[in-house]
């Protein structure tokens, strides 16, 4: 296979084949079944270009450029850099766990479910890999599709005001992020991200600012997180806070801080604002908060207040450690609200008042909870930690006292983590914990596992991310130069 048209397979066959299931009336079983043969084959595409890709050059690599819009010099292209390379590789994996697990609960009206489950992978990638304003805009408002669908008809029963709050948020931040768009690309001649050069104008980036915000989400912009995260279903979650939410972080610093650097500079301090109170913020509400989803979902608000520390503290140290814990905590996130979704199957609730024990004959579950636990602490060793570690060793080349806040933050993660697992785990037997409750089963082990395996790996080895994200592994060159 060529290898520039890898792009364009890790695109196009989610979404042709989500086409193909819509129309086609196949059995439930063959459904799921051509949905992970699909989600698998997605994965080892991924590899194999991973395999061919050369992390030592600069510019973009497996490219595919075509004219769509000659008038307006807009064109379908795409293309990868190291650190969208492994954003790619992130969705891929966890989506085809997050369709495993739905395969194997038996989701209801499986052509509708499994066909969205597909296009929402193929517009991920898609966000990653674009090259051009308006497609890129077109794909990052394609995620939004498929997530109202899941969530409207799989979701809880507030199903419909957390869709509507979410879908109202989302579509308020695309209109600034679309009036930014356009100005943009008309200011520059072109909608190209790699041909377009740069610009000075604060309400452009603002624009961006406020539709990335959104989608992280940052401080102020979360409204819609708590309700999204606790009424989608679990693997609906694990997609959501695991992949879709870095495409905010992602477009920060594909977008905003790359092709608006004067702006970048001028918001700095309040964009490190924003994400400090992001991180201590949500990091409190972890902490209080009465059920295992609600501790995930404010601790994934959290990480993405770190992240944007990260990647406004501008060195080169935080960038490579924004990049890592992105990846990072897309699978730390999706492989603990999977496990949520194991623990409600069984008990029927998430809430702390009614759990506990779940420890006692249930190995394999207290096991992979605990080591995910024990990730999300970030304790040495770990690639949490290594992530954390350098995005505050860049904050403090920014500035002592934003490491020093930053740190603050970090430390009280371990307070609400610790009372996750004792509440699930530890604590006395709730009164929905039955004894005939199993223990994971080798399908949820199969789902859950690979994820845990990518962590236990990048922990091993951070620097396969944090060393191959930018050309030469120097962060500010490569984005003063636009990655070209």
């Amino acid at each position: 296979m060529d290898a520039s048209s890898l792009t364009d397979w890790l695109i196009w066959l989610p979404i042709g084949t989500a086409i193909v299931l819509w129309i086609v009336p196949f059995s439930r079983y063959w459904t799921g079944g051509l949905a992970l043969l699909v989600s698998l084959l997605e994965v080892a595409l991924w590899i194999e270009q991973a395999a061919r890709f050369d992390f030592g050059t600069s510019g973009l690599q497996f490219e595919t450029k075509a004219e769509w819009f000659k008038d307006l010099h807009v064109s379908y292209h795409i293309g990868f850099y190291g650190f969208s390379l492994w954003l790619a590789g992130l969705a891929v994996i966890v989506m085809a766990a997050c369709i495993a697990y739905g395969f194997w609960v038996g989701r209801d009206r499986a052509r509708a479910y499994f066909g969205s489950m597909l296009f929402l992978t193929g517009a991920t990638v898609a966000v990653f890999a674009a090259q051009d304003l308006l497609f890129f805009y077109a794909a990052f408002e394609a995620m939004l599709i498929p997530l109202y669908v899941l969530i409207g008809v799989w979701g809880g029963p507030n199903r419909s005001h957390a869709t509507l709050k979410f879908v109202i948020y989302t579509m308020a931040g695309s209109l600034f992020m679309l009036a930014a768009v356009i100005v943009l690309g008309l200011q520059q001649g072109t909608f190209d991200l790699v041909d377009g050069g740069t610009s000075t104008s604060r309400w452009i980036f603002l624009g961006f600012a406020v539709a990335f915000a959104v989608k992280s989400p940052l401080f102020g912009f979360h409204g819609w997180l708590p309700d999204a995260y606790r009424e989608a279903p679990p693997e609906v979650t694990a997609a959501l806070s695991g992949v879709i939410v870095k495409a905010g972080t992602y477009g920060f610093l594909r977008i905003a801080i790359t092709k608006l650097p004067e702006p970048t500079a001028y918001f700095r301090t309040t964009l490190l604002a924003f994400g400090l109170a992001s991180l201590i913020y949500g990091s409190l509400l972890a902490f209080r908060v009465r059920d295992v989803r609600g501790v995930i979902a404010y601790s994934s608000f959290a990480q993405s207040g770190l992240i944007v520390l990260g990647l406004f503290a501008g060195t080169d140290l935080a960038y490579d450690g924004a990049v890592l814990q992105m990846i990072a905590h897309g699978f730390v996130s999706a492989g603990l609200f999977l496990v949520a979704g194991a623990v409600e199957r069984r008990t029927t609730t998430g809430d702390f008042a009614l759990l506990g024990g779940m420890a006692k004959g249930r190995p394999a579950l207290a096991t992979v909870f605990m080591t995910l636990g024990i990730l999300t602490l970030a304790v040495p060793g770990s690639a949490n930690f290594a992530g954390e570690f350098l995005i505050l060793a860049g904050l403090f080349q920014r500035h002592w006292a934003w490491a020093a806040a930053g740190a603050t933050g970090i430390v009280l993660a371990a307070m609400y983590t610790l009372r996750l697992i004792s509440a699930v785990l530890h604590e006395a037997r709730g009164s929905t914990v039955a004894d005939e409750a199993l223990d994971l089963r080798p399908a949820e082990l199969g789902v859950i596992v690979p994820l845990v395996a990518c962590l236990l790996g990048l922990s091993i080895w951070p620097a396969l991310v944090s060393h191959r994200s930018f050309a030469r592994d120097r962060p500010t060159q490569t984005i003063g130069a636009q990655f070209k």
